[in-house]
């Protein structure tokens, strides 16, 4: 049996791992760290202040959830842009999506409701820029944007629909965040955020669909003007 202080150094090292992964995959979703980039490990390691194995760990559970390429005989590399890919990613989450917010209107209770709309409360009263002179990322929004796509889909009854939704949030947040770098888009989400809930909320599925999906190709059309300046 492990000793005790082997049970220890595993659960630091499993700790010290992911957070190295935590920030390694924000600094690629925000783009700090851009398509395309090689990541050595060299480099990583005077990044984040750590050894070499938390690093490989966090390179390759990022390489499964698709935002980093192992590349054979050459390490590793920020996964590329695309608008094919772009599509590819929209239209599937728009799949997945579609159903899980059905099985969550169908199924949700008191509980999700006041949830989703406590969710869209704390979202409309955060700005959407950290700056009011120049758009700039705001960090609080982007956490409470997640929050409410989530909670919209909470009460489907499938952990792993929702997982898998989830995956596909972080990919799309990827390309809205690299193309907010390029063209901010002025538009009024915050008028659509609270049309998809008020549907959900009058357990309206048809409506919450349509308004949820529109609101994804909105989002789709702009990065996609934005995606051949990113590449």
């Amino acid at each position: 049996m492990a000793s005790l202080s082997d049970r220890t150094e595993g659960t630091r090292a499993g700790t010290l791992a992911s957070s190295v992964y935590d920030k390694m995959r924000n600094d690629i979703l925000s783009g700090e760290l851009p398509p395309g980039e090689k990541l050595r490990v060299e480099y990583l390691r005077t990044r984040y202040g750590v050894g070499a194995s938390p690093i490989r760990e966090a390179l390759n559970r990022l390489s499964v959830d698709g935002v980093v390429m192992r590349v054979d005989q050459k390490g590793f590399r920020v996964a590329e842009v695309s608008g094919a890919e772009l599509d590819e990613l929209i239209k599937t989450r728009c799949w997945l999506e579609e159903t899980a917010i059905r099985e969550s209107i169908a199924a949700g209770d008191d509980a999700w409701e006041e949830q989703l709309v406590l969710a869209f409360h704390r979202l409309s009263k955060t700005p959407r820029s950290a700056d009011q002179q120049a758009y700039a990322i705001n960090p609080e929004w982007e956490t409470l944007h997640r929050a409410f796509h989530l909670a919209l889909i909470g009460a489907c009854g499938s952990r792993w629909l929702v997982a898998y939704c989830e995956q596909l949030n972080d990919l799309a947040d990827r390309y809205r965040r690299l193309a907010i770098r390029v063209a901010y888009p002025r538009r009024n989400e915050l008028d659509e955020h609270q049309t998809i809930m008020n549907a959900a909320v009058a357990r309206d599925a048809d409506t919450a669909v349509e308004a949820l999906l529109d609101h994804y190709r909105r989002t789709a059309g702009i990065i996609r003007d934005s995606v051949d300046r990113i590449a």
